[in-house]
């Protein structure tokens, strides 16, 4: 091997943060091929590559030079990790035991040939979800079943980032709270969830009491398929027509018309009563969703606010963004298999539009929670 591969920062980093990758060594004007690899908790490889050609110096700065070709095209610093895609078709990147750090092997290979030439150089960078120190409890009361995170020393002190970065790895979040009961013990509590775990969220804000702050991502504001029930209240699902499925020109599932109208807008009788909410939502809203209409809902949302004299909502809308809008650089995910209709269905979005989306909802969310549960967030890190 006659290149070295450094990262900035080296070794590891937590995986919000953008990494540089710069590659020495090589004849000025060299053509190489990199190559990212990653296996998930499943086994499953994600792969992704693209061509470069050095520059005066024989090097090959990320951050520079962009992409002649491969798995993404022009100046895309990070685009090794948005871009990897999966070896088993319709499967989706995930994140489950933040314990464990992802491993990424970055290879140099020499020219341009569609498997690669001889091997340069290479490396193995770390990104982790969790800072040293932290213990993992489970938590088992009555019906509830969930996972407190403790760091070392004083309580509490957990950083947003890092609860945000969890939730948005596939789980619903209860931020500075514990839920005792039919309330959560605050002050300061702040709630995150994705889709189905959004409408949780949701439903949790307008039920119990000391909730500072909610953000729901790609969420309905509906009971969708069951009722919600909570004390003597029953919220009756909305219902769907599976004869509504389309299917695309590469012969996949789109459900995203599947769901029965909303007759009566914001009055309607399915939709959660988020005026009951003590804090703000934020709605994070991908324009090509295509597991349901989040842009629509999020209107409806919006209008249902304002009707019962609370200020309209903060609603951020991406174009060209799907349904798993998820932590910055995680790999888009097209489509996978709907456990529900045991199908693959789309799910919506463009790669590089998703992943700059994921980046910038990122910022936003935790301006969000910064302003609304306390901390020292002054805007977004140099970093990102």
């Amino acid at each position: 091997m006659t290149a070295t591969v450094r990262l900035e920062p080296a070794g590891r980093c937590r995986w919000d943060e953008p990494v540089r990758i710069v590659v020495r060594g090589l004849v000025p004007r060299q053509p190489v091929t990199l190559r990212a690899y990653l296996r998930d908790e499943k086994g499953t490889l994600f792969r992704a590559h693209a061509r470069y050609c050095a520059d005066a110096r024989g090097e090959v700065d990320l951050t520079r030079a962009p992409a002649l070709g491969g798995s993404f095209v022009g100046l895309e610093p990070m685009g090794l990790l948005w871009a990897l895609e999966p070896e088993k078709p319709f499967w989706r990147f995930l994140k489950r035991d933040v314990q464990t750090p992802f491993a990424v092997e970055l290879a140099v290979l020499d020219g341009h040939e569609p498997e690669g030439g001889r091997l340069l150089g290479r490396t193995v960078h770390e990104r982790h979800f969790l800072p040293p120190g932290v213990r993992r409890e489970p938590v088992r009361a009555g019906r509830v079943r969930a996972t407190l995170f403790l760091p070392p020393g004083e309580p509490g002190l957990l950083g947003v980032r890092e609860r945000v970065l969890w939730a948005t790895s596939g789980f619903w979040y209860c931020f500075r709270g514990v839920c005792l009961g039919d309330t959560v013990k605050g002050p300061g509590i702040g709630l995150l969830g994705i889709s189905l775990g959004a409408d949780i969220c949701l439903s949790m804000a307008s039920f119990l009491k000391n909730v500072s702050a909610t953000v729901s991502i790609n969420g309905s504001g509906f009971s969708g398929n069951k009722s919600i029930y909570y004390k003597e209240t029953c919220i009756p699902p909305l219902g769907h027509d599976l004869r509504r499925i389309k299917i695309n020109f590469s012969g996949l599932l789109d459900i995203v018309d599947i769901r029965n109208d909303i007759v009566g807008g914001h009055e309607n009788l399915s939709m959660i009563p988020i005026e009951k909410a003590q804090g703000p939502i934020l709605f994070i809203v991908g324009q090509d969703d295509h597991n349901w209409r989040s842009e629509l809902y999020a209107q409806i949302a919006s209008e249902r606010l304002q009707a019962h004299g609370k200020e309209k909502p903060q609603i951020i809308s991406y174009p060209g963004t799907g349904h798993y809008i998820e932590p910055p650089y995680f790999p888009w995910c097209p489509a996978s298999l709907h456990k529900l209709l045991k199908q693959p269905v789309i799910w919506g979005g463009e790669p590089r539009a998703h992943s700059k989306a994921q980046v910038d909802a990122w910022k936003q969310i935790l301006t969000f929670f910064y302003t609304h549960l306390g901390g020292n967030w002054k805007g977004a890190s140099p970093k990102l």
